[in-house]
């Protein structure tokens, strides 16, 4: 499934031109693999046309915090 279809996009905003805003929720608030999710949700998102940076925010999970910094560092 993709993250579209599991419901964890929860909001996508352009701040500035090719600036983009991406926050998810991963599937529980320990999820293992939430930081790679970030990483690979980061990814996608710089490959659309016009997209210069890609910020990806996590919200509900345990190490969230840490998540976006090492995410958006």
């Amino acid at each position: 499934m993709t993250f579209a279809e599991m419901q964890m996009i929860t909001n996508v905003k352009e701040e500035e031109p090719g600036v983009v805003k991406v926050e998810f929720i991963p599937t529980s608030p320990f999820c293992p693999i939430a930081f790679k999710l970030a990483a690979d949700i980061k990814n996608a998102a710089k490959k659309v046309s016009g997209v210069k940076k890609a910020l990806v925010y996590c919200r509900g999970h345990a190490m969230e915090q840490q998540i976006n910094e090492m995410t958006n560092k």
